[in-house]
């Protein structure tokens, strides 16, 4: 028994100590495959990172780049102008006396012929009788000359009178007839006056506010002693003439074209009010001066407008803008993409490479929101039209297509 139970000692314990190295061996398998696992995590997150930061980094800051729009345009010239009436009264009374009515609204629309002051005739009606009454005595006494002249023959005929009476009764005739002659105007003067005791509108147009009142004296043109009273004032409304002056540059560009066109066409005037975008109206140039103002060398011209809607107004300014030229082909960017540099002008362009490269331009006028330019670009060009404070010279950028388009401005 004894011996069998120390020979059992040594199976426990051997069959003890058999699962401990398994088990070891099984967490170090374990252990050993977590970290391959987490190093395989690792570098697929490194890779991954990497893969994003390669995507994420462009090869410069995104623009919006378009080649030069082509258009047929002509060339045009700009002025700022003012409107002025064609015709312009001061309302001022031929007579003097007492004003006694107004018969129109500060402000209003008048037309010709229309009664708008009335002066007190009294006076002058009183002196039209008188006139009359004169002028009747005169012709009584041409009438009785006439008769001694007839009767002063008559006895000369049968030896009853002397030459010297003829002569002398036609002498009389003759005096009379001077004072038939006197009469007569004293009459059509006294009636001139009783006439412009009521002021009429010369012309139709728009009159302004009254400066005298009713009840005050004024003074007529015909009285020497004192200046005239300023009524009113009246100003014509259709057509109307825009004032404007050009360089002597545009004047010389202007008359070269218009000795090429010779035609109507380069007369035509294109207008925008002052509260207007588009060229809403059209005008006819009428009128150049014949010299050039020294002080500001300039020339001053004028166009005819139409007024049917009575929308202008003297004084009121507006763009005029002048062709002269017949349209020719043209490139044209946005306005916005023109940079000033020093004492010229550049846009910027991105070459094949993705680098922006500045080429200077010659600038025509403004059209419909575009610039013309006359020289510097190519039609092929790719010109930054976005993006532009993101974009140096020399620098590489990402450029994205886009479109020119003109905005509708007439």
């Amino acid at each position: 028994m004894n011996e069998n139970f120390e020979r059992s000692e040594p199976d426990s314990a051997a069959a003890g100590k058999s699962p401990k190295p398994r088990l070891r061996a099984r967490i170090g398998a374990a252990a050993a495959l977590l970290v391959v696992l987490a190093a395989g995590a690792t570098a697929m997150h490194a890779n991954e990172r990497s893969t994003t930061m390669k995507v994420a980094a462009p090869s410069g800051p995104a623009v919006v780049v378009s080649a030069p729009l082509q258009r047929a345009v002509d060339t045009r010239l700009n002025f700022l102008g003012q409107f002025s009436a064609i015709e312009r009264v001061e309302m001022r009374a031929q007579v003097g006396g007492t004003l006694t009515r107004i018969h129109f609204v500060d402000g209003a629309i008048v037309h010709k012929g229309d009664l708008l002051f009335e002066i007190d005739p009294v006076p002058y009606e009183i002196k039209v009788r008188e006139a009359n009454a004169q002028l009747d005595s005169a012709k009584a006494r041409l009438e009785l000359a006439t008769r001694e002249l007839t009767r002063a023959g008559v006895l000369k005929s049968t030896d009853a009178g002397t030459a010297e009476n003829v002569e002398q009764r036609t002498a009389e005739k003759m005096a009379a007839a001077a004072a038939v002659e006197n009469a007569t105007a004293r009459v059509r003067d006294a009636q001139f006056d009783l006439g412009h005791c009521r002021i009429t509108a010369p012309f139709t147009g728009r009159i302004g506010n009254h400066q005298v009142s009713v009840g005050n004296l004024i003074a007529g043109s015909r009285a020497a002693s004192s200046p005239t009273t300023l009524l009113a004032t009246l100003v014509s409304l259709d057509p109307m003439y825009l004032d404007f002056d050009m360089s002597e540059g545009d004047y010389m560009a202007f008359m070269r074209e218009r000795a090429k066109q010779r035609n109507s066409a380069a007369n035509s005037v294109d207008i925008s009010l002052s509260d207007e975008v588009r060229y809403t109206r059209q005008g006819t140039l009428n009128f150049v001066d014949n010299a050039l103002d020294r002080s500001s060398g300039t020339i001053h011209a004028r166009a005819i407008v139409s007024n049917n809607d009575l929308l202008l107004t003297p004084g009121g300014f507006a763009r005029a803008r002048l062709a002269i030229s017949t349209p020719q082909a043209a490139l044209l960017v946005p306005d916005a993409a023109v940079l000033q540099d020093q004492s010229e002008h550049i846009v910027l362009t991105v070459g094949p490479d993705n680098v922006v490269t500045p080429k200077p331009v010659q600038l025509g006028d403004l059209r419909d929101g575009l610039r013309v330019i006359r020289s510097g670009l190519a039609p092929t060009d790719k010109v930054i039209i976005d993006g532009l404070p993101a974009a140096r010279p020399g620098s590489k950028v990402t450029p994205h297509a886009g479109a020119i388009a003109m905005a509708d401005q007439g």
